[in-house]
């Protein structure tokens, strides 16, 4: 089959530095800002930072090449793209294909929050949600303004996904990253302005092994495995989506290194925001820092409430939050309506349009899962944490698995290695690349699929 004649008919990215702030954009969401703190705080602080970027090099690097050449050399959406290197894998395509369709409607709900939070704060009002989680609480149980926001979030995705690949994605992400980029490193400056504020960025920053033991040593690396998924939007189909939409002539191994410094760089800032403010308004108490989920929504609007200009650094930075929201979510639509438009070959308007009614559709399960159906669960979960176990602790370590079998054992490490030397005379972390997909990274996601087993089944 003459690839590039395939590669004609679709639209691509029509520059490299936007399929990197593109795919950066889907890098860099919620994952980074929201969660990645809030495990650095949990986990040793310096400790997880270390482990982290260690695993974002080696690991993370692997999983992320592998499948944007993926997707580059097959020129196909997820599902057609593992078919088309191995017809055995013909499976791995759909079960990827599964995740953003269960992760896109809840993570614009998720998103439908975000602006609320920016709207109270941009009005005036973001004392009201300093009440130790009864804003926050009382706003996502009861259905209508979480459902509102919620459209609203998932309409502005949709819109920019409608405008296509070069004049929505690309063009909206080389606005937005920059944008994006000034923003988080303002608010890190003027956190660490705020006395006692050094402290936290010294527990954030600096690993201390003291006291920490194998076993907490063992969490902290399944937690820092666990977030490379979310951070660098790996096994959801993402990478070999935009992969697809590659140039040639653009260098493979250059891009994913700079997507990779630019999500890790924007998660270890937002840490920089969020554990040095809440270490320094709590004086170090490891309850506060221990907070998870609810540090962003719950902890630090009290922190911004006796914060000198509170209302207007909590007003940036929830527009900073909405932002990586945004990109993410961009990203995940795009997944899924490549996905559809492939298979049905319908344009692109229709098949946004009937993607943007299935994440409403489904997105409200997650609405109505902390209201009018918060007695329903799943298994013991709510819909929304449902959704993002079953996508994250399950199929998203099973699909980067056997995606490792695929190029390691079946088609060989050579068929990553031919794409990435379109264009370039060479291979430079070619060793530590075959090193990872054929040993390191297998055993790494049967360690994160038998502990989350054990630890939430």
């Amino acid at each position: 089959m003459d690839m590039n004649k395939n590669e004609n008919k679709k639209e691509g990215f029509g520059s490299k530095i936007g399929f990197i702030f593109a795919a950066a954009g889907s890098a860099v969401g919620l994952g980074n800002i929201w969660r990645f703190p809030y495990l650095a705080a949990k986990y040793g602080g310096g400790i997880f930072l270390l482990v982290y970027i260690i695993l974002a090099i080696t690991f993370g690097f692997s999983l992320m090449i592998s499948e944007i050449a993926i997707g580059r050399k097959t020129g196909k959406s997820v599902i057609g793209a593992y078919k088309e290197a191995d017809k055995r894998f013909s499976f791995l395509g759909p079960i990827a294909a599964i995740v953003p369709f269960i992760i896109t409607p809840y993570y614009c709900v998720i998103g439908g929050w975000v602006l609320k939070y920016l709207a109270v704060f941009a009005t005036g009002f973001g004392k009201n949600v300093a009440d130790d989680g009864e804003f926050f609480t009382g706003f996502i149980g009861e259905w209508s303004q979480p459902t509102l926001f919620f459209a609203v979030f998932a309409f502005l995705t949709a819109l920019v996904v409608i405008l296509g690949v070069q004049k929505g994605i690309e063009m909206i992400s080389k606005i937005l990253m920059p944008v994006l980029l000034v923003l988080i490193v303002g608010i890190a400056v003027y956190t660490l302005t705020i006395p006692g504020a050094l402290n936290g960025l010294k527990y954030y920053l600096l690993p201390n092994f003291s006291g920490f033991t194998f076993s907490a040593f063992l969490k902290t690396l399944i937690a820092a495995m666990g977030q490379l998924f979310y951070s660098m939007s790996l096994a959801m189909g993402i990478m070999v989506t935009y992969g697809s939409y590659m140039r040639k002539e653009d260098s493979l191994e250059g891009s994913v290194r700079q997507i990779e410094i630019f999500d890790t760089s924007v998660a270890i800032l937002a840490g920089m925001i969020i554990v040095p403010s809440v270490f320094a308004f709590s004086n170090g108490d490891p309850a506060a820092l221990n907070k998870g989920p609810s540090l962003m929504f719950i902890t630090l609007p009290n922190v911004f409430k006796t914060m000198k200009g509170g209302q207007i650094v909590g007003g940036f930075f929830f527009f900073l939050v909405a932002l990586a929201a945004l990109t993410s979510a961009i990203s995940l639509l795009e997944t899924i309506v490549s996905i559809v438009c492939e298979k049905t070959k319908m344009n692109r308007f229709l098949g946004t349009t009937i993607c943007f009614v299935f994440v409403l559709v489904v997105g409200l399960t997650s609405v109505f899962g902390y209201s009018i159906w918060d007695k329903v669960t799943i298994f013991g979960y709510q819909f929304l944490d449902f959704y993002d176990f079953i996508s994250n602790n399950v199929i998203m370590p099973v699909v980067s698995l056997l995606t490792c079998v695929l190029i390691g054992y079946f088609v060989k490490t050579k068929y990553i290695e031919d794409e990435v030397l379109v264009g370039e005379e060479k291979f430079r972390a070619k060793g530590l690349y075959k090193v990872m997909i054929l040993a390191i990274c297998p055993i790494c996601m049967l360690i994160i699929l038998i502990s989350n087993f054990f630890l939430n089944l």
